[in-house]
């Protein structure tokens, strides 16, 4: 038995404010690794460690993803914490079966994802991608009116995933441009549509068809991975633009670039990829009308500091012995009780 909360990370958190942050928590004591130090000098410090903090999973050995074999190597974890507001790295169902907690810092980096979405919007409907490139040609065989774009004042969004991040969307899309927002999302209420400011579409293709922009932004999961392919592209007008800031695996790349190369839609926005970093050849980077970004729509100054406070207070909460806000697995809680007075000999409280 212990009375140390003894929390470990590797390399660096999203802002130096986390490690700061969880220092200063009572009875804790914030271990740094090294991914690329001996394993056998890491395995027994994560085998003392009672929380986990994650980095994002394209900077983690898989060998450090938490899944079952992790958790057998590491008796004393009580909670893992997601670097952002994704977890498809973590295998929930380890988790909760072992009575560890997963939170994440879902809403910390809503702003600026959402901000990326609207700067993907503007600069493909205006064409800024190609235009700028045909400048910085030696070739001047085109002219001004080959650029020609389009306002998104008074268009159509449809959103999949009214979330945190899809709600601001859908909140900055109404608000700056007058859009109309749609959105597919089975997990809320009517209710919660109404006060998002988004009209409900219960038929996934059906809002393809309807909308002049695309954003995706739901989480991966065994329901999601793959659940947009090639009847939701076929459905949608050719003007129209294909956007996602979520996660690779939710839509079909292949079918993706198959309607591209007929002209089927207006062009893409792609922040994630199944594979990442995409190879320099994949077929997705070769269109001029497809811009592209590496993972990054929620990788801003803002954004890196306010998950690492969101990770840091919730860490706060978990060795106090209460709920985290952001709690993944609730249906490991009840084990997660008798795990923390095991260790540290007090009880935990709601």
């Amino acid at each position: 038995m212990t009375t140390t909360r003894r929390l470990v990370y590797f390399e660096e958190w999203m802002d130096p404010v986390g490690p700061e942050m969880a220092a200063g928590i009572a009875a804790t004591e914030v271990v740094r690794l090294d991914q690329r130090a001996d394993p056998d000098t890491l395995w027994p410090v994560l085998a003392a460690a009672h929380g986990y903090q994650l980095r994002p999973s394209t900077e983690t050995l898989k060998i450090f993803y938490p899944n079952a074999e992790f958790l057998g190597r590491c008796p004393e974890l009580l909670a893992v914490a997601s670097a952002g507001a994704g977890y498809d790295m973590v295998d929930v169902d380890a988790l909760t079966e072992a009575g560890v907690l997963l939170f994440n810092q879902t809403g910390a980096n809503s702003e600026s994802v959402a901000q990326h979405v609207l700067a993907m919007m503007l600069t493909l409907s205006k064409q800024l991608i190609q235009s700028d490139r045909a400048i910085r040609r030696e070739a001047r065989d085109w002219t001004r009116w080959d650029y020609t774009g389009r306002e998104v004042t008074g268009k159509t969004v449809g959103i999949v995933g009214l979330g945190n991040i899809g709600r601001r969307v859908a909140q900055l899309s109404a608000a700056l441009f007058g859009m109309r927002v749609l959105a597919y999302d089975p997990y809320i209420t009517d209710a919660d549509f109404a006060e998002r400011g988004a009209e409900r579409m219960t038929d996934l293709t059906e809002m393809f068809a309807a909308a002049d922009f695309i954003s995706i932004n739901c989480p991966l999961t065994a329901e999601t991975r793959g659940m947009i392919g090639a009847a939701q592209f076929a459905a949608m007008p050719r003007h129209a633009y294909f956007i996602t800031t979520a996660r690779g695996g939710i839509h079909d790349e292949a079918a993706l670039a198959e309607v591209l190369a007929a002209d089927g839609i207006a062009g893409a926005g792609l922040d994630v990829f199944e594979a990442e970093p995409p190879a320099h050849d994949h077929p997705l980077v070769q269109f001029d009308n497809v811009i592209v970004s590496p993972h990054n729509a929620g990788v801003t100054v803002d954004c890196n500091h306010n998950m690492a406070v969101s990770a840091a207070g919730q860490w706060a909460e978990v060795f106090a012995g209460k709920r985290p806000r952001n709690l993944v697995n609730p249906d490991a809680w009840e084990a997660f009780l008798g795990r923390y007075h095991a260790r540290f000999g007090a009880d935990a409280a709601e």
